[in-house]
Order: C-alpha cells, then structure tokens, then sequence
C-alpha cells in the first residue's frame, strides 16, 4: 500500500491525536531510561514530549514517510532528538533501548502481531515496549470509505485498498505480550473528539484513513487512467457520506468517537 503522508494535515487537529500518546506514556514505569525509541514517530511532535518526560534520554523517532521525517527535523535536538527515515519491520537497534514506543503506527503494518515479540525482545533489561493502536475500523468514518470504494465507479482503482479491520482484540494483544515473558497491560479507551470546522471528520480522515485512495487516485491521474477531476469527485463523495454520519450541532461542533487499544509490556531486570 503506498500511502503520501500531508504533515500539516495531520497537524491540523494536534491536541486530539497527541492526547492518547500521552495518556499511552503516562503508564509506562521507567525511571529512567538512557535510550527511547519511537516507531512511527510522524511529524515529531509528540515525540519532542519525551525530553521533558526523560531529560536525560537520548531519543530517536523512526518513520517510513520522508515528508513526517522532514517535518520532524524541525524539533530535533542535536545530541538528545534526532529523526531517522525508515521501516519499522526492517528496524534494528544499535544498542538495546529502555523504552520502545509505537503510537498509531503498527495497524498500517500487515502482519504487525508477528513483529511484537521481536520488539519486546530488543530491550534492555527491565525495558518497557509500549504501543496503541485505533480499533475504530467499524465505524462510519472507515466503513463509509469501504463501501464508496467498493462501488462499480471506484471499485477497479480501489476496491483493495478497503482493508478490513486490521488489528487485533485487546485479549488478543495481551496473549502475545505475556507468551514473550512481560508482564503486560492492555485496555481500551472510547475519546469523544469534540471537533470544528466544516465537515471535520472528513479533514481528520484526510490525514489518515483517506490517504490510500487519494495515493491511488492521483497515480490514476497521472497516468491518464483516470480524468483530472477524479480526486475531486471521489472526495465529494465522502464529504457527503461523513457529513450526513457524522452532522454537527447548531454550534459547528461535530463529536466524533474514537476507540483505542493501548498495551504496555515491561520485561524483567537483569
């Protein structure tokens, strides 16, 4: 799945994506670790929290889009923050870090139940690996997308990429932590997203869900398979779909509900 990743456009509603990356840190149990890692650190933002959590902390963020990488250097920190562009899956440390976090990051990874053992297993002793993931792919503001995607006019250029739920029940998640001899923490927490702006659950998926198809669509238009309005189109589309899902109140205020799974695995000392 290729996937062009908009940093300003994620940025755009900060306060409610960064809130469940702090509420994933506040229950990470670490003292103080030498060596923090963030996988799929985006636009860094978040990731910059982390020297005011541990300021004795070298930090590295980890993420395959070179845009959210060029928009994280803007926090760097020469000798405590650095940002590096790559994948995850081929991810290895130099040393063994303290603490390993991913947020919002491993349901875009196929298969990401296979990679966790491999992260608890790169830390040092007494490491935490931490992650959360949105568990919000039944909703409208994904299955609408599904169903436009799958219809006759889109269903050719877009119907695979209309990913059913890709991550795992929270027992599921809590298995895998404890087979790797963690002790392990998992929970689910439903936000209320109290958003603004015109049709803003439509600005919000255009940062996250959206982007495959909009990929998709203007690769189509580029090679002339597809007419020059066809982004367009398709986004009318889900305009109208998310606008009547999802319609604000007399003020502009539209609620938007989003579960996310959260686990927190610590591994013995040495």
């Amino acid at each position: 799945m290729t996937t062009r990743w908009d940093p300003e456009q994620y940025l755009r509603f900060r306060d409610e994506r960064s809130r469940p990356f702090a509420d994933l840190l506040a229950r990470v149990a670490h003292p103080g670790p030498s060596e923090v890692v963030d996988l799929g650190c985006g636009p860094g933002t978040t990731t910059a929290t982390l020297l005011q959590r541990w300021p004795r902390a070298h930090v590295v963020g980890i993420d395959s889009s070179s845009a959210m990488i060029e928009r994280a250097a803007a926090v760097a920190v020469p000798g405590r923050l650095e940002f590096r562009a790559g994948d995850l899956r081929d991810w290895k440390p130099e040393a063994p870090p303290d603490v390993v976090l991913s947020a919002a990051t491993l349901q875009w990874v196929p298969g990401h139940e296979d990679l966790i053992p491999s992260l608890v297993a790169s830390l040092a002793p007494a490491g935490v690996f931490a992650f959360q993931v949105p568990g919000n792919f039944d909703q409208p503001s994904h299955a609408l997308l599904r169903d436009l995607a799958s219809t006759p006019r889109w269903h050719d250029l877009l119907g695979g990429l209309g990913r059913p739920d890709p991550v795992l029940h929270p027992r599921r998640y809590l298995g895998i932590l404890l087979a790797t001899g963690a002790e392990a923490d998992v929970w689910e927490t439903t936000y209320l997203h109290v958003l603004t702006g015109d049709n803003a659950v439509l600005e919000w998926v255009r940062a996250t869900a959206l982007r495959p198809f909009l990929a998709a669509i203007d690769d189509a238009v580029r090679s002339g398979d597809e007419p020059a309005g066809a982004t367009t189109e398709f986004l009318d589309a889900c305009s109208a779909a998310l606008r009547e899902a999802y319609p604000p109140d007399a003020r502009g205020r539209t609620v938007l509900p989003f579960r996310r799974i959260f686990a927190v695995a610590h591994v013995a000392g040495a």
